[in-house]
């Protein structure tokens, strides 16, 4: 399934992100918080669309601190949460998101990336580490149902 396209969020898919992060994920976000990440990272906030349709995104900031890869403070993208609807899961959607919000990361001027991730969410995991992720710690009972949380960070 080569016909989708990765594209920046626009106001308008505000509704469609808002039913997907809600449908895919149990951490669920307030409208103002998707509006305000895209006012502030609107390069790093994208969606992927098929058919008119928006199937997945990705929603991003970038911080100031410490480094996982190197002594001293940087700047670093951190992915706040990505989502693909199920039935369009294992078609490279996911892993197309992910590489383009990072090569957008670069606008920037982010040196490294991280994300957190559920100790159980094996697919996810293995898509990041394809990537390049490696998991940095372990942050524990993180989520709201007590799960643990991989941190995994790769440099840009």
């Amino acid at each position: 399934m080569s016909n989708y396209q990765i594209r920046e969020f626009r106001e308008n898919d505000l509704e469609p992100v808002i039913d997907i992060n809600r449908k895919c994920l149990p951490e669920n976000y307030a409208p103002w918080f998707f509006m305000e990440h895209y006012n502030q990272y609107p390069k790093t906030f994208l969606v992927a669309e098929y058919e008119g349709v928006v199937v997945g995104y990705i929603m991003c900031r970038v911080e100031y601190g410490f480094s996982n890869h190197k002594l001293g403070i940087c700047r670093k993208g951190h992915i706040i949460s990505i989502a693909v609807l199920p039935e369009y899961r294992r078609k490279g959607i996911g892993e197309s998101l992910l590489k383009e919000a990072m090569k957008a990361l670069h606008i920037y001027q982010a040196s490294e990336v991280y994300l957190e991730v559920r100790v159980s969410n094996k697919p996810a995991i293995n898509l990041y580490k394809k990537l390049g992720f490696s998991v940095v710690r372990v942050l524990k009972a993180y989520y709201m149902d007590g799960e643990d949380a991989y941190c995994m960070s790769r440099s840009l």
